[in-house]
């Protein structure tokens, strides 16, 4: 069995890696899309939004009510693909730590 001493050392080398992980989180960046590529966010793995593209086409009053309804649309797969790029990079650091079944990091 490892010393309380070993133990707290990995504790805090677990939360220096975690703590190393979120903050690349903001530097990874998602693309959600909908209506074919129409309108596409541009948002970070932290759920950032960092940028919104919309096809002239769209520009037109007779098209807002669709241009709103895709904007949603492209920010929720947005979302979706930041929650699983940061699920990814979360998984990273705790592969090989010797944490009990089902325990959740970060603590």
């Amino acid at each position: 069995m490892k010393s309380l001493d070993d133990i707290m050392a990995m504790a805090q080398n677990v939360q220096a890696e975690l703590t190393k992980a979120q903050a690349n989180l903001d530097t990874i960046e998602v693309e959600g899309a909908s209506g074919g590529g129409l309108v596409r966010i541009t948002a970070s793995a932290k759920g950032r939004v960092i940028g919104i593209e919309i096809d002239p086409s769209l520009l037109q009053a007779s098209e807002k009510q669709m241009l709103e309804d895709l904007v949603v649309a492209a920010f929720n797969d947005a979302r979706a693909k930041a929650d699983t790029a940061s699920n990814t990079e979360m998984s990273k650091i705790s592969q090989g730590l010797p944490v009990p079944p089902g325990f959740k990091l970060p603590f």
